[in-house]
């Protein structure tokens, strides 16, 4: 019998902190699209460290449920909501001077909120073109303008986490958009951490690999479905899938007081999937074929 691990080992267990309890306690961290899926899987770890927390999305029902969750985590400090489109900048300033009056301002912005699904480039509509790109790079540029201009006039220092994605580097068939949007987001990281880092505004990426969770959209878990029908594991060089909880671990380091000298970097955890490759590559399958769609124009 053959004894020896295959693929990488599991996390330790929910409930787990990654760095010192207390690490956040006295700072305000806003989390965009922190009602839900993986924003809310990083809004809880900073919660598990201390920290207040205020939640942004554009759903409200849902926020309220995500507050209520986020209040009851062990260690969590104060918990609120805003209610917010990112892609107006009105709105966004409304969200800071609320949480200025809630929380204080936000010590750490986790830029969490984006928009995307499946489709050939040669069919995107100007809107579908629009509302992916700008909820997941303007709404992102909005926030991060907004976050240092008020650190700038104040004279305080600040941490940022932009969400990213591996195609920001390698393209992505069938995220045209989304993909283009996320090399924007990229390379604001490691411009802005030139230019603000003389006035101790650090701002690092975070790319998640595949970590399902209850909130994946209907079209990305069909797609999941169709490429890897019960085998998800067995396609993923660490022969599994991610835990949310570890995507949140990496964001609550790189916004820490351990990782000041961290800016401009953009960092990958999925196992090392995106790096993979095959010694004979596969057969070419036409990305509408993969959607199941009809020749363009028919």
């Amino acid at each position: 019998m053959d004894n020896r691990p295959r693929g990488l080992p599991a996390p330790p267990p929910p409930g787990t902190a990654a760095l010192p309890p207390g690490t956040y306690a006295g700072q305000v961290v806003l989390v965009t699209g922190g009602g839900s899926g993986l924003g809310k899987a990083i809004a809880a770890e900073f919660a598990r460290l201390g920290g207040d927390l205020v939640i942004a999305g554009r759903r409200t029902a849902q926020l309220e449920a995500a507050c209520g969750e986020l209040a009851a985590v062990p260690g969590a400090g104060r918990v609120t909501a805003a209610v917010c489109d990112i892609r107006d900048p009105e709105r966004v300033a409304d969200v800071f001077d609320a949480a200025e009056a809630a929380l204080g301002l936000p010590d750490v912005l986790i830029n969490n909120a984006a928009a995307n699904f499946p489709c050939p480039a040669e069919d995107l509509s100007p809107n579908a073109w629009r509302a992916v790109v700008d909820t997941t790079l303007t709404g992102t540029w909005f926030m991060t303008r907004e976050f240092g201009r008020r650190h700038l006039s104040a004279g305080t220092a600040g941490s940022i986490v932009n969400i990213g994605a591996s195609y920001a580097w390698t393209g992505g068939p069938g995220f045209a958009h989304s993909a283009a949007a996320k090399a924007g987001v990229k390379n604001l990281v490691e411009t802005l951490a030139v230019e603000w880092g003389p006035y101790g505004i650090q701002i690092n990426g975070l790319v998640p690999g595949l970590f399902p969770h209850e909130d994946m959209s209907e079209d990305i878990r069909g797609g999941l479905e169709r490429a890897a029908p019960g085998a998800k594991d067995a396609r993923q060089p660490a022969l599994r899938v991610g835990a949310p909880r570890e995507l949140g671990w990496a964001a609550t380091f790189l916004a820490s007081p351990y990782a000041r000298f961290v800016t401009g970097h953009t960092l990958v955890v999925d196992g090392a999937n995106w790096q993979r490759r095959s010694l004979v590559s596969p057969e070419v399958v036409p990305l509408r074929e993969q959607l199941g769609r009809p020749p363009f124009g028919h």
